[in-house]
C-alpha cells in the first residue's frame, strides 16, 4: 500500500527519473537539458534541506512522487555551496560564466522543400548549467517582490499513474507542516514557479490555497503564492 514519507538517500536516482519524466516539453525536447534537470529542482532540496522533502513510496521502497523544497529560499542559497561541493561538481561540469548564456535557443528543422523552419525554441543546456551553480540567479534574481515575503519554496512532481488520487494534496500538506516547524524564517508563506506551458495546473493550486501573483510573470513562469499561518 502507497505511503508518504521523509525522502531516503536511496531515493536518490529515483527522484531523478520523477523530475525527468514530468519535465514540459521544452526541457524534454532537449536529453541534455533534461539530464541536468534534476540536479536544478530536486537534487538541491533533498540534500540541503532533507527535513521538508517528502516521497510517495508505492509499497515496495520505490519513489513514484515527491514534495520537495526549503523553509527560506535566502538561507538556502547561503548554504548553497555546500551542495555544489558535494553533489552538482561531481556529476556535472561547471560551464563558463563570461557570457551569461540565453535561457532559449532556436531549433532549427526543415520543411519538406528543404526550407529552415523557425517555429520552435529549445532550453539552452549551458544555461540550465549555470543556473545549477548559481543558486541566486536561479532562486532569487528578478523575484525579490516574492522571495522577500514568501521566503518557503517547493517542487513537486509525480508519475502519471499516480496523479489524480489526492496524493499531491497530501504531499503539500506534509511540506507545509514540515515548514511550520523548521524554526526557520518562512516569512507569510511560500511560493512556487509554474511554466507557463504547465499552465493548465494553475486551477489545482489555487483550490488548495495558492494564488497567482499579479504581474509576477518572468520568463514565461507564472508565480503563485500560500500563506503559510503560524499554529
Amino acid at each position: 500500500m502507497a505511503f508518504i514519507r521523509l525522502y531516503n538517500d536511496s531515493d536518490f536516482d529515483a527522484c531523478a527519473h520523477i523530475c525527468i519524466a514530468t519535465l514540459p516539453l521544452t526541457l524534454a525536447s532537449s536529453p541534455a537539458a533534461a539530464k541536468l534537470s534534476p540536479y536544478l529542482w530536486t537534487h538541491p532540496y533533498t540534500f540541503l534541506s532533507p527535513a521538508t522533502c517528502f516521497v510517495l513510496d508505492d509499497g515496495t521502497g520505490t519513489a513514484v512522487g515527491y514534495c520537495i523544497g526549503c523553509p527560506d529560499v535566502h538561507a538556502f542559497v547561503a548554504d548553497y555551496p555546500r551542495y555544489v561541493t558535494s553533489i552538482l561538481s561531481r556529476d556535472v561540469e561547471a560551464p563558463g560564466f563570461n557570457t551569461r548564456e540565453p535561457w532559449v535557443i532556436p531549433t532549427n528543422t526543415f520543411t519538406s522543400s528543404g526550407a529552415d523552419n523557425l517555429s520552435s525554441d529549445q532550453v539552452n543546456p549551458l544555461a540550465l548549467a549555470q543556473n545549477a551553480y548559481r543558486a541566486d540567479w536561479m532562486l532569487l534574481e528578478n523575484k525579490s517582490a516574492v522571495t522577500t515575503r514568501w521566503r518557503a519554496t517547493m517542487h513537486i512532481d509525480l508519475l502519471p499513474g499516480w496523479q489524480g488520487h489526492g496524493w499531491g494534496r497530501q504531499l503539500i500538506e506534509r511540506f507545509v507542516a514540515s515548514v511550520r516547524s523548521s524554526r526557520q524564517d518562512y516569512g507569510e508563506g511560500e511560493h512556487i514557479g509554474v511554466a507557463g506551458e504547465n499552465s493548465r495546473v494553475v486551477p489545482f493550486y489555487e483550490r488548495i490555497g495558492f494564488r497567482v501573483i499579479e504581474g509576477g510573470e518572468h520568463e514565461g513562469n507564472i508565480w503563485m503564492v500560500r500563506d503559510i499561518k503560524p499554529e
